[in-house]
């Protein structure tokens, strides 16, 4: 009897412990994040999420865009008229070149100043904003390290400063049609619209720019020629070829046709190449989609690939 009350003791301690052990699990319970979970809650959940964390992350996403954009103009001389000077330079060595004969800019019935400087005020919204996304994860490495917050905050605050120095640029095309004595079309307004798909384009495919770059830093190093080889390659600063290799890669170029329409709209009120400008805008969307899609599903790897 002795040795069952002690054996029925003991296996009260053994049950104790055992609940002191359970007890312990539950409070050091260990959550274990599977980043590709989302994929299983559907599509339509996906949105959900992004939705919700772009809501709860819009404050960060202006302070992000505030902090880029005064850290580029921060301690220059010139500031904000860097926007203005680098699209001059462009123009003005062009005008030279087909001054001297040198190169043909085509049939322009305008200025060619008013021309020009509608094309890279189209062409640097696309350029700077993808310059600025594709390095948007690099340049924030301490942060993205040291904080939890959405990733996709810092791709649309990259989207601030081209949007805002095409606004700037908007106001030196005007003050040329002043010079010259010109005046834009009635449907000029309707021009900013084009800057839509463009910012669809640009965010989409620096989605994928940023998360190549964050792994491979050579992604980042041959953006910039990259960039300028696509200008030249852009009927931006001159016409558009009638013949020739030119005009085979223009009719594959979604840029040309969005930078186009918004150009025709300040000066004629209408879009000439209407049908690859609605092809362009729609590709650009669903390259937006699946590219946010893409990094939603990646992002939770970003902190430990960076």
């Amino acid at each position: 009897m002795n040795r069952l009350k002690k054996s029925g003791k003991q296996d009260k301690k053994l049950l104790g412990g055992t609940k002191t052990k359970r007890r312990v699990l539950k409070m050091n319970n260990i959550v274990t994040y599977e980043p590709d979970n989302s994929l299983k809650k559907g599509y339509f959940s996906m949105f959900g999420e992004i939705l919700h964390e772009l809501k709860n992350n819009k404050w960060l996403t202006f302070q992000l865009f505030k902090r880029d954009f005064f850290a580029v103009y921060k301690q220059s001389f010139v500031g904000i008229f860097w926007a203005f000077i680098m699209p001059l330079v462009s123009i003005g060595t062009f005008f030279i070149l087909n001054r001297s004969g040198v190169l043909d800019v085509g049939e322009i019935d305008i200025p060619y100043p008013i021309y020009a400087l509608l094309g890279m005020a189209f062409w640097q919204v696309f350029s700077t904003g993808l310059g600025a996304s594709s390095n948007s994860l690099g340049s924030a490495v301490l942060m993205i390290t040291k904080i939890n917050f959405s990733k996709k905050s810092l791709i649309f605050a990259s989207m601030g400063r081209p949007v805002i120095i095409f606004l700037f640029q908007l106001v030196f095309v005007a003050i040329l049609f002043v010079i010259y004595k010109i005046m834009p079309n009635k449907d000029a307004f309707l021009a900013p619209l084009v800057l839509v798909p463009i910012l669809f384009l640009v965010m989409g495919l620096g989605f994928i720019l940023a998360l190549f770059n964050s792994f491979i830093k050579d992604v980042g190093n041959g953006f910039s020629v990259l960039i300028t080889f696509l200008m030249f390659l852009t009927p931006v600063l001159y016409a558009k070829p009638k013949m020739g290799i030119l005009t085979h890669i223009t009719r594959y170029n979604p840029m040309y046709y969005m930078m186009s329409a918004g150009r025709d709209l300040v000066l004629t009120g209408t879009i000439s190449e209407l049908k690859g400008f609605i092809l362009s805008s729609i590709a650009s969307i669903l390259i937006f989609i699946v590219s946010l899609l893409l990094f939603h599903l990646t992002e939770t790897r970003i902190t430990e690939r960076i």
